[in-house]
């Protein structure tokens, strides 16, 4: 074989390869969220999924199930643990009933004030490791979360402090929260979040945990009731971003660092639009002749401590939700929220 010839066919050897390369490193993410297309949420994962592709420059392309439309959005997680699915865009409190340890990167319940106090716990209290071991052992990756801030209590009568709870029937989402509330002397009822309007309007229940106050603008509590409070303190749950560990291990370093970068940025900006939206929401509310109530800090401890005693409960279930809340405690007293 001539030199010519040999370099022709090292050249085409090369191109093969490096075209296998190519191909090796393209990848189609299929992730499922239960929140739907027109959602502030799924535009903003839209948003993400523009990010990703763009800065991959179409290396990874995102397959987007919107409304839980492959599986049901409490079986999301398995759906990717079994490869029916490669992520997961639900939220880490679906799935307490897999493992309790859930409940605290679920929603902590009365634990940090803002969501960027939670943000730093994450990221910079140690957070996402207690966290990651939570997933790794589901074979799950934890990528990030992105919360939307304080929900808001609506209710037909004043809720202006704790005392105001006792015998308050409300709409409660099943887990730690109705042992908190049910501490404090409320009387919580676990219906489907679709139950809410039909149950104010017809006094079986008294208010309604629902969602943030624009979120429940948009639901129409506030042309039922007449009383909300607002900034929230009881609740701030975190949805996420976790994938099937295989798949994540098999993406480059760059494909990555590319998908966790952008979900920052959506996470952060999920929360700012939030902050902003609620600020309409009150302004409007409150011209409107709603009454918002602002917890005082005493009020706010009151609760606090209330949740505290549901949270050891649930940190007693196993290690993994025990070291979580170690985990939480030790930042929150760095903060002042809790006393040591």
């Amino acid at each position: 074989m001539t030199l010519n010839s040999l370099l022709r066919t090292a050249a085409v050897g090369a191109l093969a390869v490096a075209g296998a390369a190519v191909s090796a490193q393209d990848v189609t993410l299929r992730i499922q969220t239960h929140y739907a297309t027109e959602h502030p949420t799924g535009k903003a994962l839209a948003q993400w999924i523009d990010d990703v592709q763009t800065m991959s420059d179409g290396e990874i392309t995102i397959e987007m199930f919107y409304s839980s439309s492959v599986v049901a959005t409490t079986e999301t997680f398995d759906a990717a643990i079994n490869g029916i699915i490669d992520c997961d865009a639900t939220g880490g409190a679906y799935q307490t009933g897999k493992n309790p340890a859930f409940q605290f990167v679920g929603d902590l319940m009365g634990g940090y004030d803002t969501a960027w106090q939670q943000y730093s716990w994450l990221y910079y209290g140690g957070g996402y490791d207690a966290a990651q071991s939570l997933y790794n052992e589901q074979n799950m990756q934890l990528i990030g979360w992105s919360i939307y801030g304080q929900e808001s209590l609506s209710s037909s009568k004043p809720i202006a402090g704790p005392d105001d709870l006792k015998g308050w029937k409300f709409r409660s989402p099943p887990g730690m929260e109705t042992e908190i509330f049910e501490e404090l002397g409320a009387s919580p009822i676990v219906m489907d979040f679709t139950e809410i309007f039909t149950a104010l309007e017809t006094g079986i229940i008294d208010g309604a945990d629902a969602s943030g106050l624009a979120n429940n603008v948009g639901l129409g509590l506030y042309d039922i009731v007449k009383h909300a409070t607002y900034p929230g303190f009881h609740s701030m749950p975190s949805d996420h971003l976790a994938c099937n560990k295989d798949i994540w291990d098999g993406l480059t370093e760059s494909q990555r660092r590319i998908i966790e970068t952008a979900w920052q940025k959506l996470s952060f900006h999920i929360a700012l639009q939030n902050e902003k939206n609620n600020a309409e929401a009150a302004a409007k509310l409150q011209e409107q002749g709603v009454t918002l109530y602002a917890w005082s800090d005493a009020d706010r401890k009151v609760f606090r401590e209330a949740a505290q005693t549901s949270w050891e409960t649930w940190g007693d279930k196993n290690d993994t939700a025990r070291a979580i809340l170690e985990s939480h405690k030790t930042y929150l007293r760095q903060l002042g929220l809790i006393g040591g």
